[in-house]
């Protein structure tokens, strides 16, 4: 093979031209199919925080919010209230909240942040049913011994105003507590904690 008059240094040149060229375009090719990868805004969204305002709540109301389609029962407790949940404890599956069900920071007598309010997933632990809110005393059709709660129409699991469940009813565990923090007195964020980012 004649090697005579061929130049190198443009040989290189053309070479390392037509690199590039073709580096840029894998790289116009993959950036689209990457970022198709991404989730879209409607998911991001989805799984946001969500803000719950309980400035206009009265004693003893439920509020819900919708977090990543899921009911989350934000209930202002009553000084009555609070103080008739000890007073459950012997009929209580869990009473102390030693299944890790909760953040930490909610891992006391009131399974909340601040004792007046309580934040929850509002799905039974059975099935999945959402329970109805009964926050009266001792109604005829679920006995003396109520002192507000919740209870599942669908199979008969009773849960107390810390969502702790009762001894004998399908629902093998309490409530689960979701992440949240205050962000002022009367502003809930749900689905962030002080630990997230």
């Amino acid at each position: 093979m004649n090697t005579h008059g061929v130049d190198k240094g443009r040989r290189r040149v053309l070479v390392a031209a037509t690199s590039v060229v073709g580096a840029i375009g894998a790289g116009f090719v993959a950036v689209p199919f990457i970022s198709s990868m991404n989730p879209s805004a409607k998911a991001r969204a989805a799984g946001a925080p969500v803000k719950a305002d309980v400035s206009k709540m009265e004693p003893g109301q439920l509020l819900r919010v919708k977090w990543r389609g899921q009911p989350i029962w934000v209930v202002k407790r009553t000084d009555t209230m609070l103080e008739a949940l000890p007073t459950l404890d012997p009929i209580l599956t869990d009473p102390q909240s030693t299944l890790p069900q909760q953040p930490a920071y909610c891992q006391n007598a009131t399974r909340s942040i601040n004792p007046t309010y309580f934040v929850a997933i509002g799905i039974c632990t059975h099935l999945g049913c959402s329970p109805t809110y009964r926050p009266e005393f001792a109604p005829d059709d679920l006995g003396a011994e109520w002192k507000g709660g919740w209870f599942c129409p669908c199979h008969g699991s009773k849960f107390d105003l810390a969502g702790r469940v009762f001894k004998g009813v399908p629902a093998p565990s309490n409530l689960v507590i979701p992440k949240h923090k205050y962000i002022n007195e009367t502003t809930i964020l749900v689905g962030e904690d002080e630990g997230a980012a």
